[in-house]
């Protein structure tokens, strides 16, 4: 008895192998630098007031943008680390209190007071 028979598929050009994701990422890198590139060719035509002023505006823009990126993700460490110390300050005070009535007493109350 033999076992079953492969059949090997017929080989493939990269071009039909992938589904276009590949490819539209490509596109939008050569738009991107090709935009800059001309962005570029522009800065260098204009005169130098002109220059000055497009630096200020393209500098003030990427201050913005990195202002935004950096406020959501420092918002979401600040929000992770207060959570964790609201969790922490809530399991310190159901573990580490004793309750007579409404009124918590904390367990360092107990030992015993150094006469002064």
């Amino acid at each position: 008895m033999s076992g079953p028979v492969r059949i090997s598929a017929p080989a493939q050009s990269p071009a039909t192998r992938y589904d276009g994701g590949m490819f539209a990422f490509d596109k939008f890198l050569a738009g991107t630098i090709a935009a800059i590139c001309l962005l570029l060719l522009v800065r260098l035509l204009v005169g130098a007031r002109r220059r000055q002023r497009l630096d200020r505006s393209a500098l003030g823009l990427w201050h913005g943008l990195r202002r935004r990126v950096l406020g959501l993700v420092n918002s979401r460490k600040h929000r992770r680390s207060a959570e964790q110390a609201a969790q922490e300050a809530i399991r310190r005070a159901r573990d580490g209190v004793e309750r007579k009535g409404n009124v918590y007493t904390p367990k360092s109350f107990n030992k015993p007071r150094k006469p002064h």
